[in-house]
């Protein structure tokens, strides 16, 4: 199908009466200016010798092929005999093609029956991906013969059927656009198709486009880009298989997109997950060069491991350490842990209101995860030393991941009790279970790395701006290590490979109890690994989160 020349788009709408009965003679039709589409009717008011008739069933049609070029399907629909079939057909077309710019030209109509028109048109269409697109079709234009369906006596309109839109469509059919390239895959670190769809994302059926994910974001790379096209077909509109192929797109290549996923720590981490009834997320980096490893989400859709923001809860305990340690306190002092802590009249407490012995210290306080300490803590701690501290973990930075992800956020401090409830992971402190798994991985490895997951992407990894002092980390490490021999991530106690952890539970929402998420957050002293586990509205983190991490990391082999 060859599409037609488009002319000069300045032409004005209207011209002298007669100007127009000169015209009248042709039966084609010049551009609307401006806006990018547009529809004449050559054929006058007062073209000479026109049946009366043919002039008055014009109209509608007129206002129907001005308001299809228009882009607006329901206004056009409301000139024909079936609004909600046309509406319904032109919204498909129209969402399918999104053309930039739609002319109608209009041809010479002629009475076919007494109440009964018939007029030649012609579409042309730009259509990203598959240029200029035309075709030829007829429009019937009858009028009513009564008062019935709510349409008066004489009144016209234009009958509407499927290859009214284009003469190769029939009813349940559309129009839409198929991909004419191969495209390629998404591969994980070995070269093989990345088994992971709430990562991959999915690629329209019909046009070949990637429409979210990794698919969407690289759709150029993995279609051939600009040299790829599209070419117009007929589809089912159930299923969106093509039935006919229109116009011819020209092929091209694709490249593949490679990303960090290491497919064993993938399936050791979706695994973990299977048979866990919550949402929930877990997320594995590489220390030592913040390559994600893994990153699963349960149920797909959501990419909550990556975007996700959350309230972290007690795993933010290890910043909040950080920034204590760094202020002169160290694991072997004495940490008070009462069940309650108050702050302005608000009331803090720990999980099932434990508290610890007289003697306990800020290693036990720690390990333990003691929020009452940490409350009655605020005090070593300025308005910005939280957010500080988060800064040596790369929070709140702008990461150039080679896809989109949320990156923290730990604001400076606006009240005692903001404060208060900031230390512990609460108020408006906020984390993807990506920003906790390099939390941890920042830890094992002295300094922070940004997470990658398409090397080949990234132009620029973000910097920490300030680096984690060298004693501060060798004490977190400590204390991590502390958490699972002897406090709530006991879950972890038995496994080779000495993990290190910190659990958390994290209350959101306003329902009374406080609804909580379930987290854990480690790393392997023994090898290259990080981790985050999050289950959405889960529970606790030692109880909950911990059997998660545990399962991960026995699938791993320790």
């Amino acid at each position: 199908m060859t599409p037609t020349h488009i002319p000069d788009r300045s032409a004005p709408y209207w011209r002298p009466r007669r100007e127009r009965r000169l015209l009248g003679i042709f039966v084609s039709l010049l551009v609307l200016a401006g806006g990018g589409y547009g529809v004449y009717s050559l054929v006058g008011d007062d073209v000479p010798d026109e049946d009366p008739q043919v002039a008055s069933a014009r109209k509608p049609l007129t206002a129907f092929l001005d308001a299809w070029a228009a882009k607006e399907a329901r206004k056009a629909a409301r000139y024909t005999d079936t609004p909600d079939g046309a509406a319904s057909l032109l919204t498909s077309v129209l969402t399918n093609l999104k053309p930039t710019k739609t002319t109608i030209v209009g041809g010479r109509g002629r009475l076919e029956a007494e109440g009964e028109a018939e007029f030649p048109f012609t579409v042309t269409m730009a259509v990203p991906g598959a240029g200029k697109v035309s075709w030829e079709s007829r429009a019937r234009v009858k009028q009513a013969s009564g008062e019935t369906a709510g349409e008066a006596s004489g009144e016209w309109k234009v009958v509407f059927t499927s290859p009214m839109i284009h003469p190769e469509l029939q009813p349940g059919q559309t129009l839409a656009l198929k991909g004419g390239g191969s495209r390629a895959k998404v591969l994980d670190s070995n070269g093989d198709p990345l088994l992971a769809s709430s990562l991959v994302g999915t690629v329209d059926p019909v046009s070949g486009k990637g429409t979210s994910g990794l698919e969407a974001r690289y759709d150029d790379v993995l279609s051939g880009g600009r040299k790829a096209s599209r070419s117009l077909v007929v589809a089912d509109r159930r299923s969106g298989r093509a039935i006919k192929e229109l116009t011819r797109a020209e092929k091209a290549e694709g490249r593949p997109v490679r990303t960090t996923i290491d497919p064993r720590v993938q399936e050791a981490a979706a695994k973990a997950l299977d048979g866990v009834d919550d949402k929930a997320a877990i997320v594995a980096i590489d220390p030592s060069n913040g390559h994600i490893r893994a990153a699963v989400n349960r149920p797909g859709g959501l990419n909550r491991a990556l975007e996700g923001r959350y309230p972290p809860g007690s795993v933010f305990k290890v910043v909040t350490a950080a920034a204590l340690l760094k202020g002169g306190l160290r694991p072997e002092d004495r940490a008070a842990c009462p069940k309650f802590a108050r702050v302005d009249g608000q009331r803090f407490e720990n999980q099932d209101q434990f508290e610890l012995p007289a003697d306990a210290t800020f290693a036990d306080v720690f390990a333990h995860s003691c929020n009452t300490y940490f409350v009655n803590a605020r005090g070593r701690l300025s308005d910005t030393d939280l957010r500080d501290a988060s800064r040596a973990f790369g929070i709140g930075g702008r990461w150039d991941v080679g896809t989109t992800t949320y990156d923290g956020g730990v604001p400076v401090n606006n009240s005692d009790n903001d404060k208060a409830a900031a230390t512990i992971g609460q108020a408006r402190v906020q984390a993807s279970p990506l920003v906790m798994a390099s939390v941890a991985a920042t830890v094992k490895s002295g300094g922070f790395q940004q997470p990658v997951l398409v090397p080949d992407a990234v132009k620029k990894k973000y910097e920490a701006p300030v680096a984690l002092d060298t004693e501060v980390n060798a004490h977190l490490r400590e204390l991590m290590r502390a958490t699972v021999t002897s406090g709530s991530a006991r879950a972890l106690k038995d496994l080779p490979g000495r993990p290190h952890a910190k659990t958390g539970t994290a209350e959101f929402g306003t329902a009374k109890p406080p609804r909580t998420h379930a987290w854990m957050i480690g790393y392997q002293g023994d090898s290259d690994l990080a981790w985050a586990v999050l289950l959405e509205d889960g529970g606790s983190g030692g109880a909950d989160a911990g059997p998660v991490a545990a399962r991960f990391l026995r699938n791993l082999g320790g």
